[in-house]
């Protein structure tokens, strides 16, 4: 059996190796049109900003190494231009002499990545401008900024902008981040991505959010970034990070079915419309575990599990990829922001009912040291509580509550299972009632009417049909930031002045995070009251509402 794989990397390089470790009889022959077939890409922006000082720690395997190991025919700098279908064959230019040539398979399996957007905007061709997807992209940016470069912008605010600009900030360079929409990392809700907000400009990053770039002027002294709004910003280096797209012309020239998304079509085994081809990575559509909906979702874990899954169905064992959920985490100087399933927008798009709650728990016992809040946000449905997307945020514990979470999602969990889950506990890790257990307890007092909540997304409507916000906080705290028109009785004092309160309103019950507010709250549904708790109370709020007042939470 021969099996031809285009690109490597995660899921071609992932697929190569499996192959092998199921058959030792197989030829197995890689082309890579670059000059690196496995590198760490995810570990990019960190050498640049010195995090990893080497560079060759990047570079995870080589041809020599692949041959060595695992006796893989790796061809490096030769690009696969024409499949052939119908034959089996393959035509291949040798970028480094021109030559082309012709090969056979067995089996495919395209694992071409996907390429970052270059927005047509005029001057984009300038020097000074970069991406970031190759070894080459970033020795260009180390060389500039190693040659002096002292101001720099990023557009764009995913994954690889606003790592980029952490660590062109940690090079000591002042930082601009342009972002279209009104926050960055939008896999987050914007009450969650105003935590990298403050993470951002607290490191001294400036945030342009709601702006775009319109053009690029080349100047002797650098590169003048014209924003849509008259604005500009000059600066020495800017690094493109809008998005990107899948590489799929190999396919679509090949007559493979490609999807509404753009992204190449495959079935549960990573089969393409051609049953001899398989495709896995960044350039294939996946279903989404939650929305259940065709997306791209370019993470290097599922291009990983698709190059394993396409391996085991070549060699017989029968293998399936599972829907996609999104899980994905990402470091934002000391700050972590993480998420899994779906968020509050493509839930609103897909018309699914859903609530939410959000705490800020300790990420371990509070009484032992280093103890820091987990901002921890679940998604789940009106119906029933299934869990439908979960976030969080903080300096530490971020990372384990969400991979529980991601978990449960994977297996169809609910709010009620969730208080159920035993998770380890000792004082150095973790509290008695876990962040995802008090969260769970949240949502399944409000599912149950016990202590209906209402997010911060709903507090406008409520007070739009005259609701009454009570905040339940001390007089000291209440004197550092509050809500304009709030009632404050301090939860201590409610039992003593509930003649003070309206029962033709609904009463809106706010503290700093929840908890006392819960506690009013039970005083007031047994006294009669119409009461609602604002779900992580005034933190949330400062935080999402009036990001000038969170520098002081």
């Amino acid at each position: 059996m021969k099996v031809v794989i285009v690109g490597g990397v995660a899921g071609g390089a992932s697929a190569a190796a499996r192959l092998r470790r199921l058959d030792e009889r197989a030829e197995i022959v890689v082309y890579e049109r670059g000059e690196h077939v496995s590198f760490a890409n995810c570990g990019l922006p960190y050498h640049v900003g010195g995090v990893i000082p080497r560079r060759d720690a990047l570079l995870l395997q080589t041809p020599h190494s692949l041959k060595a190991r695992f006796n893989l025919d790796v061809r490096v700098r030769h690009e696969v231009v024409g499949i052939h279908p119908q034959a089996r064959r393959i035509t291949v230019r040798n970028l480094a002499t021109g030559e082309i040539l012709d090969d056979t398979y067995d089996a495919l399996i395209l694992s071409p990545g996907a390429r970052p957007i270059i927005p047509p905007l005029p001057g984009v061709q300038d020097s000074r401008v970069h991406t970031l997807r190759s070894i080459a992209d970033m020795d260009r940016i180390m060389a500039a900024v190693d040659a002096g470069a002292t101001r720099a912008a990023v557009l764009g605010g995913g994954y690889i902008g606003v790592e980029m600009a952490e660590n062109l900030a940690a090079r000591g360079l002042q930082v601009s981040l342009v972002e279209q929409a009104p926050q960055v990392l939008t896999f987050l809700d914007p009450d969650m991505a105003a935590f990298a907000h403050h993470a951002l400009r607290a490191h001294g990053v400036e945030l342009r959010l709601g702006e775009r770039a319109a053009e690029l002027q080349p100047m002797d002294t650098g590169l003048r970034v014209v924003l849509a709004n008259g604005t500009s910003l000059e600066v020495d280096l800017l690094v493109l990070a809008v998005g990107v797209t899948p590489e799929t012309q190999l396919a679509r020239d090949a007559g493979l079915k490609i999807g509404k998304t753009g992204g190449i079509v495959v079935d549960e085994r990573m089969r393409t419309s051609d049953p001899f081809i398989f495709a896995v990575g960044d350039a294939v559509e996946v279903y989404h575990l939650v929305a259940r909906n065709r997306t791209r979702i370019p993470l290097a874990g599922p291009a990983n599990r698709q190059g394993r899954i396409a391996a085991n169905v070549i060699c017989g064992v029968d293998s399936r990829y599972g829907d996609t959920q999104g899980t994905g985490i990402i470091k934002v100087f000391d700050t972590v922001c993480a998420a899994t399933g779906a968020p509050s927008f493509m839930l609103r798009a897909l018309g699914i009912p859903f609530r939410t709650v959000t705490i800020h728990a300790e990420s371990h016992a509070s009484y032992y040291p280093d103890s820091h809040p987990v901002h921890l946000k679940l998604l789940y449905s009106t119906k029933d509580g299934t869990l439908l997307g979960a976030q969080a945020c903080g300096k530490d514990g971020v990372d384990k509550r969400i991979d529980v979470l991601a978990t449960a999602i994977r297996h169809n969990a609910n709010v009620y299972d969730l208080e159920d889950y035993e998770l380890a506990y000792a004082p150095p890790f973790g509290s008695a009632k876990d962040p995802v257990n008090l969260a769970a307890f949240v949502a399944v007092n409000d599912l149950r009417g016990l202590a209906p909540v209402v997010d911060v997304d709903g507090l406008d409507a409520e007070l739009a049909r005259g609701a009454l916000v009570l905040d339940v906080r001390t007089d000291k705290e209440r004197a550092k930031g509050a809500m304009g028109g709030a009632v404050g009785i301090p939860v201590d004092e409610l039992r003593g002045r509930l003649g003070e309160l309206p029962r033709d309103r609904t009463i809106v019950v706010c503290c700093a995070v929840g908890k006392r507010a819960h506690v009013a709250q039970r005083i007031l549904l047994q006294n009669g009251f119409r009461a609602l708790n604002l779900t992580g109370g005034y933190t949330s709020y400062a935080m999402a509402k009036a990001p000038t007042m969170a520098s002081s939470l």
